[in-house]
């Protein structure tokens, strides 16, 4: 009878699961297991969407090219359509939200391009890391997220860009406002922050791409336009500015949260840690392990094209379908003992990224830095513990991450 008077309700709403949720925002793993064993696909009529938390709902649904992602293709009412209710330009959108033809115009040589840059830059990439966390305090308590999450990927997506690193606190402040257009429940003010944020980033874009044409320089936004001029990419300027600013706001905000996710999980973890110190091959597979565990990005939506069945449930077109990729990465049925952080085990592929076309198009340097984050941080503070703090997750649904992390040296 105890445990069943200490097992958490089930959630009625999507709203109980995410940031929007105090409770959830400290830990939404509780609420998404309750979901996942008793109403694995939910319908939240009040924000009109389904809901889905199984694992292999979820793998099928993100890979599957027949959904839609333009919120303006969502029903009224939804909880996607009002991504775009107060936007002044509501269908303007990166390839986060673009669909076909136009995505599969977009993308392709942008990836391509972001890729072979990163790939190039590699040993600039670990300067910039290593360099950020040699000039941090080498004893005592800080931040770590203000001293090393915060401003490594900010300076690594500046340094790929090509964009000036005088202006590197407007970039952060550039991406916190235009992230906002991803919280569907934000205040008027917020819009007008989303808003004068995008414009000024328009505006610098706009800038740097004239003076490129004019005098090359060794970075994407020269590639960029040089592929478009020789007809290698056929984008608009504009399709060019929006997805460089969305590189810059998904490249170093969710990111700064991955970092400091895997180092609470580490610190809360010693036995992972001392795995990890004991065998540094481990690397690539903790990063994977702490994406599954707990991921930046905690949820991603699909919208359904024309009437079908998805995940068992028949569903209408336009209706919105919501993904919890925290709850997949910990679904049981997935991953053995998947409420355990464990960088040992060799486990599934976790969803962390999304999946399909529009699986994340920054995975492979995500990776790279946190990769590299761990092994030199952990090397040059063998003893890096937590003091006593009250932990602050970031308020933005869908997102997880620290707004501090105390540690000390």
């Amino acid at each position: 009878m105890a445990d069943d008077q200490t097992a958490p309700q089930v959630p009625q709403s999507v709203l109980e699961v995410t940031a929007f949720s105090p409770g959830a925002r400290d830990n939404p793993h509780p609420p998404l297991e309750a979901l996942r064993h008793n109403c694995p696909v939910m319908r939240d009529e009040m924000v009109k969407t389904w809901f889905l938390t199984r694992y292999a709902d979820i793998r099928e649904t993100v890979n599957d090219r027949s959904f839609v992602r333009h919120p303006l293709n969502a029903e009224e009412g939804s909880i996607s359509r009002q991504l775009v209710k107060e936007d002044d330009q509501p269908r303007r959108t990166s390839i986060l939200f673009l669909d076909n033809p136009d995505h599969a115009r977009v993308r392709p040589p942008l990836a391509k391009a972001f890729y072979a840059r990163i790939q190039k830059m590699k040993p600039q990439i670990e300067a910039i890391i290593d360099d950020t966390i040699d000039a941090a305090p080498a004893s005592g308590v800080f931040d770590l997220m203000a001293e090393i999450a915060v401003p490594i990927p900010v300076l690594v997506i500046a340094r790929i860009l090509g964009v000036d690193e005088d202006r590197l606190p407007d970039f952060r402040q550039w991406s916190e406002d235009v992230i906002l257009s991803l919280n569907p429940v934000r205040t008027p003010e917020e819009t007008a922050r989303m808003e004068k944020g995008s414009h000024a980033l328009d505006a610098y874009f706009t800038e740097l791409m004239d003076a490129r044409r004019t005098a090359p320089q060794d970075d994407l936004i020269t590639d960029m336009v040089q592929l478009q001029a020789s007809g290698d990419a056929p984008l608009t300027d504009d399709e060019i500015r929006i997805n460089l600013g969305a590189l810059l706001v998904g490249g170093n905000l969710t990111t700064t949260d991955l970092i400091g996710n895997g180092v609470w999980l580490f610190l809360t973890h010693p036995d992972q840690l001392a795995a990890l110190k004991s065998n540094p091959a481990l690397g690539t597979q903790a990063v994977e392990e702490v994406l599954r565990f707990e991921a930046p990005v905690s949820a991603t939506s699909r919208i359904v094209e024309a009437d079908r069945t998805v995940a068992g449930c028949p569903m209408k077109a336009r209706q919105v379908v919501f993904c919890s990729l925290a709850s997949a990465n910990r679904d049981e049925t997935m991953f053995e003992q998947s409420e355990r952080f464990d960088i040992t085990q060799k486990r599934a592929s976790h969803v962390a990224f999304g999946g399909g076309p529009h699986i994340c198009i920054g995975a492979p340097l995500a990776r790279m830095e946190a990769r590299r984050v761990f092994e030199k941080l952990f090397a040059r503070y063998p003893d890096l513990s937590l003091p006593p703090q009250d932990l602050v997750w970031r308020a933005l649904p869908f997102f997880r991450g620290l707004e501090r992390l105390d540690v000390e040296a």
